[in-house]
This record gives structure tokens, sequence and C-alpha cells, in this order.
């Protein structure tokens, strides 16, 4: 499993996506499950720029690797999630009872003006420049937390420059992925 980390706006489901296509692996967002949710809660939740609850996105994660395992892929990109400390001692949890194991967590590294004016570009309901601000914040004080449980496990952490085109910002993260995934 890859995890790939970083602030909204930072290019992850583009980067998951292109990652997926080229290696024939699953791309799970649960910000992109959340999001085509009909569940009113969950559409309130999202407009706010709150977290959407930590019992909710488990069950969501849960049913789309299910799914994944199902169909046989080789490898599953997941973006978005854990994004709190919690989450990651629950994956953490998960994946050792499910006899999984991460491969590689990559971190996008954007500076906030960029973040900015990609999400000015993107223009989802909940793109406002007070909501991503509060986004912002809480990336910032969750994500830490998160990544010192995976590094606490001995899991590779790599932080990368997510500035430039797609394409340098996918060499960037295929080269890691690639090395972190070969057999040892």
């Amino acid at each position: 499993m890859i995890l790939l980390f970083g602030p909204t706006g930072a290019g992850k489901s583009m980067q998951g996506q292109m990652l997926a296509v080229r290696q024939g692996w699953k791309w799970l967002s649960t910000g992109e499950m959340l999001r085509n949710s009909s569940d009113p809660a969950v559409i309130e939740v999202l407009k706010s720029g709150e977290l959407v609850s930590d019992e909710l996105t488990y069950e969501v994660f849960n049913e789309a690797i299910q799914e994944a395992k199902a169909k046989q892929y080789k490898n599953i990109i997941v973006d978005g999630f854990p994004r709190t400390k919690d989450q990651a001692e629950w994956l953490a949890d998960y994946m050792e009872q499910n006899n999984e194991h991460i491969d590689v967590v990559v971190a996008l590294e954007v500076p906030e003006g960029e973040i900015m004016s990609r999400l000015e570009l993107r223009g989802r309901m909940e793109d406002t420049p007070e909501t991503i601000a509060k986004r912002m914040t809480i990336y910032r004080q969750k994500m830490y937390p998160v990544l010192g449980i995976f590094a606490e496990q001995g899991i590779k952490i790599v932080h990368l420059d997510g500035t430039g085109t797609a394409g340098e910002v996918h060499d960037r993260i295929f080269t890691e992925v690639n090395e972190a995934c070969q057999p040892s």
C-alpha cells in the first residue's frame, strides 16, 4: 500500500490516479468517495471544512479495500487517509489484522500561495478562501502526529516537492514508489 499525503490542492488525486494507471494499481481517495456521497450530513460536513467522523471514514475505507482486493489489484494507492493520529493508529491495527503493509508514505510539499492558486482553478463547493485556510490549519496540526506514527513503525516516509508540472511531480513520486515497492 502507498499512502499519499499533502494539503488540499497539493495534487494527491491527480498523482495517485496517474500512478495507478501507470502501474495497474487501484487508486482510493476517501475524499472522492465521501464527495460522491448522497448523505446530507456528509455533504454538510464537507461544506463546513470539518473532517468527516472517523467511524464513517473507516467504513468507507474498509469497503473500498475489500472491493479492491476482490478485484485482485497488486497494490493500492490511498489518497487522503489517514488524516488524524487516531486514524493512523486504526490503520496500523487494520493493516496488522489483515496481514498487509505500507510500502511508503509520500508527502507532497507545496507552498501555501501555490495551493491557493490551484484551488481557485479547481472550484469545488468546499473551496472557499475561509474553508481552504481552515483546512490548511487542520492539515498542519494533524499531519505531523500521523507521520510520527508511521515513523515509529519504521515505514519509509518521503517528502517530495509537489511543485512543477504534473509530469515532473509524477516522475519524482514514481522513482520513490518504484524503489520502495521492489522486493527485498
